[in-house]
């Protein structure tokens, strides 16, 4: 079967990664899958004279129900969507994307939430046929770099100190845009690396956002304990991941972060914001430590710091959690099965 899948596209984002992973599992089924970033459309017309061209498509997957779905909206094959994450936490608000996500919805032959919470927004917010939303967990695989050099990673980032070992460094991944509010601890960390140098903040990953890039940029230059880091490979991600003493979320909103579960693969703690995607796979005290203000991350941070106790719990307990919940294998049974209804 010869299949279209559209997805935003950003190199080195969340979106991309999963996009990528999920091509990777329909293909294994012996299906050809076209990856196609949503930016290289303008209209639903031209993804259908895509479709409709010879040879032709005979099905088609998107992720995020507005951005990718839409475009599908006027194609004549079968087709399946996935959920982004803002599309369900945000893009629901505004009255103009719910309707046009609800028709995506109702022409679709399947759609894949990552989480029962996600499944069960998509339901209240958008009239939808609850039978034809599965909940499917992003699956897990870290594989860190294997020639990384941690002090030459910090000194790259601006951290001009001698001996790394001593430091607690707290890595922000996330792409450089609104929704990831990168600034959101900014303050309170500098107040408290100035009480404890030794405490220090490193933010990475793609600049999506140009004119965010800048402000964190200038802050960063300018903030003493808080560094931004050139975005890596994902390999090299995963080694700087598991050098790090925790690994940090601030979104407003998550679908469901790549960053926060790979951190638990590869056995580091993680301090998340508390909002409805993070809470669905951090459980506070449990599999990680949830914070609603600057202040409450600081106070986690510093307990992470003085209770051994409690670390090692989270950290035992969040691999177990992504070991059971968030397997490659099942990831890739669900759709490969999810696909052949599009025959």
């Amino acid at each position: 079967m010869r299949l279209l899948f559209l997805a935003c596209l950003s190199p080195k984002t969340g979106n991309c990664t999963t996009a990528e992973r999920i091509r990777s599992h329909v293909e294994a089924a012996g299906h050809t899958c076209e990856l196609r970033d949503v930016s290289e459309f303008q209209s639903a017309a031209e993804v259908a004279n895509l479709v409709a061209q010879n040879p032709p498509f005979e099905g088609a997957l998107a992720i995020h129900l507005f951005k990718a779905g839409s475009l599908l909206l006027d194609i004549q094959v079968p087709f399946g969507v996935i959920f982004g994450g803002t599309d369900i936490n945000e893009d629901v608000k505004v009255e103009q994307k719910r309707v046009v996500m609800e028709q995506v919805l109702q022409k679709a032959r399947f759609a894949v939430a990552f989480t029962d919470k996600m499944k069960e927004a998509a339901e209240l917010f958008l009239l939808s046929q609850s039978c034809k939303i599965y909940v499917q967990p992003q699956g897990i695989k870290t594989e860190a770099a294997e020639k990384f050099c941690w002090a030459e990673f910090l000194k790259n980032s601006g951290v001009s100190r001698e001996d790394v070992d001593d430091l607690n460094v707290f890595l922000l991944v996330c792409g450089l845009r609104r929704v990831k509010d990168p600034l959101y601890l900014v303050e309170a960390f500098s107040e408290w690396h100035c009480e404890n140098p030794q405490n220090v903040l490193v933010i990475i990953g793609p600049k999506i956002d140009p004119v965010l890039t800048v402000e964190v940029e200038a802050v960063a230059k300018r903030t003493a304990g808080v560094f931004l880091a050139q975005e890596r490979s994902q390999q090299e991600l995963h080694a700087a991941l598991k050098r790090s003493f925790a690994v940090v979320n601030s979104s407003v909103s998550e679908g469901m972060s790549a960053a926060i579960l790979e951190a638990m693969d590869v056995g580091v703690p993680v301090v998340a914001r508390d909002i409805p995607g993070n809470a669905a796979v951090v459980q506070n005290e449990v599999t990680g430590l949830l914070y609603s203000t600057p202040q409450e991350f600081v106070r986690q941070s510093q307990r992470l710091l003085s209770d051994r106790e409690l670390r090692e719990r989270v950290v035992r307990k969040g691999k177990l959690y992504v070991e059971e919940h968030h397997s490659l294998k099942q990831e890739r049974e669900t759709y490969q099965r999810l696909i052949e209804t599009l025959h």
